[in-house]
């Protein structure tokens, strides 16, 4: 286990983070227009509702774009390593850590899935979501 910097919890992301504690991947749903939004806000975008519900995603997706950063190097990391951004099949994009995969084989459109991943905190464990090629388990 490995140990990562802790985000910044707030009461518009606190449902976000309980879920991924529990492998769950949550979205918002807006309770005015139904739109579905990400990351985590206090207001709807599309009609300004302060009204939203959590709903859970599938967890399935295609890579949208990907990059894998070289510098400067954080000693939490394992080299290389690739930062997603995931399109998600419900329609929101997320962004993460691709795992389980030689960088020379990521493309654009690949489908992934998610999985949830243990690491040490400075404030205890933290769950992050990451992905993985479709059908590796």
């Amino acid at each position: 286990m490995s140990t990562r910097l802790a985000p910044t919890i707030s009461r518009d992301t606190e449902f976000y983070w309980n879920g991924l504690r529990e492998h769950k991947l949550l979205i918002q749903r807006c309770s005015g227009c139904g739109k579905l939004r990400h990351p985590p806000r206090p207001m709807c975008p599309q009609c300004r509702s302060l009204s939203w519900e959590a709903i859970e995603s599938s967890g399935e997706g295609t890579v949208y774009s990907y990059v894998m950063p070289h510098q400067p190097r954080f000693p939490f990391f394992d080299y290389p390593y690739i930062v997603v951004l995931v399109e998600l099949s419900e329609g929101v994009r997320v962004l993460s850590n691709l795992r389980d995969i030689d960088p020379d084989d990521v493309t654009v459109g690949m489908p992934v899935e998610v999985f949830y991943e243990t690491f040490e905190g400075a404030s205890g464990d933290l769950v992050l979501h990451q992905f993985r090629p479709k059908g590796l388990q």
